[in-house]
């Protein structure tokens, strides 16, 4: 499945303005936000933590390695290019966990 089948198959972010991810003393370490070019990451990140208990683990990270589908691969290529996805490149091969805040739109 490609990245724009997976998105399809995620749950709406059109009530979010943004995605905060909290370290473990609870500082913003990154921010998505609902904004094009960050959509789909806004979108893979929620339902990782909605699946992961509201964080994104080492596990949550993995499984959004293979959501990401063709943009995994091009990231490895390109480091840079894709920093939701050099995150959780990063995320998937530690052992910490980042907690994740949803900021509501406020339309």
């Amino acid at each position: 499945m490609n990245f724009a089948q997976r998105l399809q198959q995620l749950p709406s972010v059109s009530h979010l303005a943004a995605l905060e991810l909290l370290d473990a003393q609870g500082h913003v370490v990154a921010t998505i936000e609902h904004k094009p070019g960050q959509i789909g990451s806004l979108t893979v990140y929620t339902a990782l933590a909605a699946e992961h208990g509201g964080a994104i683990t080492p596990a949550a990270a993995r499984l959004g390695l293979t959501w990401y589908a063709e943009h995994t691969a091009d990231a490895h290529a390109h480091p840079g290019k894709h920093p939701n996805i050099d995150r959780l490149v990063a995320w998937a091969q530690g052992s910490a966990s980042y907690a994740v805040r949803l900021v509501p739109s406020q339309a």
